[in-house]
């Protein structure tokens, strides 16, 4: 079977570069091993699909961290406000919440993905489901087992879009890794991004069975207890903790856990009172009441977090008014390993940038191209990673245009 162009990976890099390359008249073939495409698109669009980030453009760039220099010509050419303007010229109306975060006006993503789908196929882009890609035959022709039998294909030019290791029931199992390292790719270990971290020890049992699903909201953490700190919100899990600010310094705590063996993590359980007001209240004269009973009615402190406290300090510091107070504005958390990848948002590492050209062609493949989240970088939840999956989509299929053309 030939073809110009395969892509394979039927999730938003995949089919942005099949839209791109679509429209400049190549005839575009999508795999997946999935029945159907974007369906990890769907399941993190099920509780609100955040698309991108409202905030200024210099701030975004800056989420990217130290792959900043090689992802920043591609959002800046293509970023927040473009992926505004292709979701409206599919139907789909977005809107700024409150965290700065945009989302289509209804909140949901099988419409546009339903749109978008619809766009691509009267573009003459054929979708192929439960095609896996299982790497190269000995003449270098592409090898897909399908549900009649392994299918060999010699593209013109093939685009891998094939997710990290996050949620691999969904497709995203980084299976392809080793095909690639095989082939002389450059190739970064795939870790956990956006995840959880088990606690140092566990919990107890009380506090395991009694608060594990609970948030922890209105709080702060730092890496540092002299700061900086992020405000926001996590919860508890059976094993230690997750949620949307402890994603949002997961690389950190990893990459800190893996050189040192652990990292400590830096809990405010009240950014809004300064330690001064904590400790002035904390140390009120509380007569015949009880401490849970002083700490709820001077400082509103109650359910998860007076029992992490009761968790982490000893009995005399609870009974020393000032190491307590210091503790409700500074206490750390000792945390022993990140959640399995499995489990993550996202993942990190994968095919290094160094291995790659500017069109995103692989320089060890002449003609293969990688986009999405199999490249080796990161970023927070908030938007970061899907204008970057599309961004990268866009930029490999530009790239392919290019090799195509001389």
């Amino acid at each position: 079977m030939t073809m110009v162009v395969a892509v394979v990976g039927a999730g938003p890099a995949g089919l942005m570069a099949a839209e791109v390359l679509s429209a400049a008249g190549l005839p575009v073939e999508v795999f997946d091993a999935m029945p159907s495409a974007g369906r990890k698109f769907l399941l993190a669009g099920r509780g609100g699909l955040n698309l991108t980030h409202g905030e200024a453009l210099e701030a975004f760039l800056g989420r990217y961290g130290e792959r900043r220099p090689q992802l920043e010509a591609l959002v800046r050419a293509w970023g927040p406000q473009q992926l505004r303007d292709w979701a409206q010229g599919l139907g789909v109306e977005t809107f700024v919440g409150s965290s700065g975060r945009v989302f289509p006006t209804d909140m949901k993503a099988a419409p546009l993905l339903r749109a978008w789908l619809h766009r691509l196929r009267a573009a003459g882009v054929r979708f192929h489901m439960r095609h896996r890609w299982t790497g190269w035959d000995d003449a270098g022709a592409l090898r897909l087992a399908t549900p009649e039998g392994e299918l060999l294909l010699q593209p013109r030019a093939t685009v891998l879009a094939l997710g990290g290791a996050s949620w691999p029931r969904l497709g995203s199992d980084g299976a392809w890794l080793p095909l690639l390292r095989q082939r002389g790719v450059d190739v970064a270990p795939l870790v956990p991004a956006n995840c959880g971290f088990d606690r140092a020890g566990g919990w107890s049992a009380y506090f395991g069975e009694r608060f594990a699903g609970q948030p922890f909201k209105s709080v702060a953490v730092a890496l540092d207890p002299a700061g900086p700190w992020k405000k926001g919100e996590f919860v508890a899990t059976a094993t230690g903790i997750e949620g949307s600010l402890v994603y949002a310094v997961s690389a950190a705590l990893r990459d800190a856990i893996a050189a040192q063996g652990g990292a400590r993590l830096w809990l405010d359980l009240l950014p809004g009172r300064s330690a001064a007001q904590v400790q002035a209240e904390v140390t009120h004269p509380r007569g015949s009441r009880s401490l849970a009973s002083h700490l709820k009615s001077r400082l509103g402190l109650d359910g998860i977090k007076l029992a992490l406290l009761h968790e982490s300090l000893p009995g005399e510091a609870m009974r020393d008014a000032p190491r307590l107070a210091a503790a409700i504005k500074a206490l750390p958390l000792e945390l022993s390993a990140p959640r399995p990848v499995a489990e993550a948002i996202s993942s990190a590492g994968g095919v290094r940038f160094e291995g790659l050209d500017a069109g995103l062609m692989l320089r060890a493949l002449p003609g293969v191209f990688c986009a999405g989240e199999m490249l080796d970088w990161e970023a927070p939840t908030g938007g970061y990673l899907l204008t970057a999956c599309l961004a990268s989509g866009r930029r490999a299929a530009q790239g392919v245009r290019g090799h195509l053309t001389g």
